[in-house]
């Protein structure tokens, strides 16, 4: 079973072209879904039922495992079996007609504009790690990145002059994404008192002269949002879902934000017309003499 997995998973990134960050999860959701199999003592996956799915995806629940990653596992499971009945592996495909859980649509969280002006002015102005750190969050709220997108970013990519940064998404997707100008200055000033000739492809580096990680920006998302004393759980995606809810909250039109954000489908950018209808409410229940 595992030589089906790594079969799969060839496909996924050769022949679909998938990122690294999916195919790593895809990976993970298979491996799993194996060795529950392999603990209920089925000995291949042609003799696997939809009772076998669903016994799994409720053991997944029983364990605490949320709703959004129960989903995003029987996607991997069905796109698994997908690929065994093209490929002949199997006789029929057990996840056939099998419903996904009904999802729950949770609301970003997002910061206001007045927080996201306090954090961006938390890394030091004179130190080289404050420099880089604000050239960092001014990009990522600047262009709405994900963190994996502004790890990398590479110099080629970036074009100070025309103030447009290029990135690829999710499978690879490419967009353009325009920066303001005080984006553009950090960057600017990043590149000239900090990071200099450095020869390596990529934009932000560490103390070693490589590529950060995604763990790294968390590091510095976390220790910012710390010495600005903001109580929201900040996470790197926090910046992106503020990006996109001030973009609307200014008027910004729908469509352009789906593009911004590199979003296929634009009810996944809808999510964030919700914000302000839940803030009024909340704000009328609050202060409203009957609420």
């Amino acid at each position: 079973m595992q030589d089906l997995i790594d079969d799969f998973l060839n496909y996924l990134s050769v022949e679909r072209n998938l990122s690294q960050n999916t195919i790593i999860s895809y990976s993970k959701d298979l491996n799993s879904y194996i060795s529950f199999l392999e603990d209920q003592r089925t000995e291949s996956l042609d003799k696997t039922t939809r009772s076998d799915i669903t016994d799994f995806m409720l053991k997944q629940k029983e364990s605490g495992l949320s709703t959004n990653s129960i989903i995003r596992s029987l996607a991997a499971i069905k796109s698994f079996y997908r690929f065994l009945l093209r490929e002949g592996k199997i006789l029929s495909d057990p996840t056939d007609m099998l419903e996904s859980p009904k999802i729950y649509k949770h609301i970003p969280e997002s910061l206001s504009i007045l927080e996201v002006q306090r954090l961006l002015e938390q890394p030091k102005s004179k130190d080289k790690i404050g420099i880089r750190d604000r050239a960092i969050l001014e990009t990522m709220y600047a262009a709405g990145l994900r963190c994996s997108e502004l790890v990398d970013l590479k110099l080629d990519d970036v074009d100070l002059d025309v103030g447009y940064l290029r990135c690829f998404g999710k499978g690879g997707k490419q967009r353009i994404i325009p920066i303001g100008k005080k984006a553009v200055l950090a960057i600017k000033r990043y590149l000239e008192k900090v990071r200099g000739s450095i020869r390596s492809p990529y934009l932000f580096l560490n103390r070693q002269k490589n590529r950060l990680s995604r763990q790294s920006i968390w590091k510095i998302i976390k220790k910012y949002v710390r010495s600005a004393n903001i109580k929201l759980k900040v996470k790197p995606h926090t910046l992106r879902h503020s990006f996109a809810t001030h973009l609307l909250q200014r008027g910004a039109d729908l469509r352009f934000v789906q593009e911004l954000l590199g979003h296929s489908d634009i009810s996944t950018t809808q999510i964030y017309t919700h914000i302000d209808k839940d803030r009024l409410k909340a704000i009328h229940k609050r202060y409203h003499p009957r609420p």
